[in-house]
This record gives structure tokens, sequence and C-alpha cells, in this order.
């Protein structure tokens, strides 16, 4: 199957998916797929791939090819600041697969713009552009446990994370073992509403239903026994948005 990726950019997919465990750093929100364990090693990657990172801290997703084999390498996806309530049908069947650039060549990746993750956090689903939430993908290649890229028309327009708890951490930190707590997928869920678009911007508005919704999950987080790492990097984000805006 070929595929566009980014502004122009063809790839041919592959039997050879990644085997990194995803991390998915609540903190800065963003979702990491490579064997490198920190920013220094991500720079140094740099100069062993190609891709769509054309500089560091580029505005771009991260998705970076081996330059001798052009075999997908890394990936780096960030979760835009819109929430949206319209929901991603999860078929077709998600489909193995790893990547091969047709060629060696630097591309635009741009960010996706819009994200949805249902109450249960069963998945995290962020798309480029908001007019094909309620659409399913044509294909969902998984290109890493949990992670799959949504492909419209023949071209990557998104992505999604199944159980985004399971891997949730602060930072380049591996998550923890385990599966998360009930409690803790309520509660990812309702973080990644309360720091996005429509929701924060009545956080910053100073909004009573907002703060007490933002006030209840701190408390809940602070109080939850069970999974105390994942509810500790929860409370974490929760907490330095209360001190951010907080009158």
């Amino acid at each position: 199957m070929k595929v566009t990726v980014g502004d122009g950019m063809t790839a041919a997919t592959t039997d050879s998916p990644l085997a990194f465990t995803p991390r998915f750093d609540l903190r800065d929100l963003q979702l990491i797929v490579a064997g490198y364990a920190d920013p220094a090693g991500r720079e140094r990657e740099l100069s062993e791939t190609f891709g769509s990172m054309r500089w560091l801290w580029s505005e771009d997703e991260y998705v970076r090819f081996d330059r001798d084999s052009r075999e997908l390498r890394s990936l780096t996806f960030f979760v835009p600041a819109r929430y949206a309530p319209g929901a991603v049908p999860h078929g077709p069947r998600t489909r193995a697969a790893g990547l091969r650039a047709d060629v060696v060549t630097e591309f635009g990746m741009p960010p996706a713009t819009v994200f949805h993750c249902d109450t249960g956090a069963r998945a995290l689903s962020c798309l480029t552009d908001a007019r094909l939430l309620g659409r399913a993908p044509d294909a969902r290649l998984g290109v890493a446990p949990d992670v799959a890229l949504l492909v419209h028309e023949g071209t990557v327009a998104g992505w999604s994370l199944d159980d985004p708890a399971r891997y949730l951490t602060d930072g380049f930190a591996p998550p923890p073992s385990g599966a998360p707590a009930p409690a803790t997928r309520l509660r990812l869920a309702e973080c990644l509403e309360l720091v996005s678009s429509p929701l924060v911007d009545r956080v910053m508005d100073l909004e009573p239903e907002a703060w007490r919704r933002l006030r209840a999950a701190e408390r809940a987080l602070g109080e939850q026994r069970q999974d105390r790492v994942r509810a500790d990097v929860l409370h974490g984000v929760v907490s330095r948005l209360i001190e951010d805006y907080e009158g």
C-alpha cells in the first residue's frame, strides 16, 4: 500500500512496525515512539535520519526515517489544542505495518488540529481536519503498539492511541507497568478536556463552573489510592493549570 505522508512525501507499507513502547507525555501533550530516552538523544538521531522534523523544535509532527534503509525510525505526535465532541469510528481493523519512504527527502508534516477522547479514555484520536470527525478512515496502519496512522483517501490525516492511560508518563520516562486503574482512565479523559479549548478558555476567564470541574478533578486525583504514579502525573498537570490561572 502506498500512502502520502505530510506535504507530498510518499511511502510504502512494510511488515515491520516500530516495536518501541509508546510514551504519552501529558505535560507537553506529546506521544513519543522512539528508541531515544531524552531530548539529547532525539537531537543525535537527526543526523542519522530524514523526515518532517526539519529543525529542532519545529512545529511539525516528527516522522523520521533511517537514511540508509529509508525505514520508519521514530515518531513524535502532538495533541492539538482543540477538543471536539465528535468521535472517530474505530473501523476498519488496524493493520500492523511499518513505512519505507520512496526517496530520501525532507518534508513538512503539519500537526493535527483537533482531537477526541471518549469518557473512558479507550482511544485518543487526533485529526488534521475537523471535517473528518465522524468518518471512519479508509485504513488504520498500526505502526507501533496501540498507535495507528489514520489514512483518508491515500493520505495520512491523523493518528490514534488506544488506551492512552496505559502509556501515560511525564517527559521521556517509560510508562508504569501494568494496566491503569479505571479511575485513571476517567480522569485522563477529563484532564485532556480541561487543558484544551474550549474548556480551558473558560478556566482562563475564571468561569465558576469550569473552575468547579478543575478543582473537583484535582481533589479526586489527590485522593486516588490506586495507580498513584499515573495519578501523580495527572495531578501535576491539573495543579499547574490552577497555579497558572488562579486569580
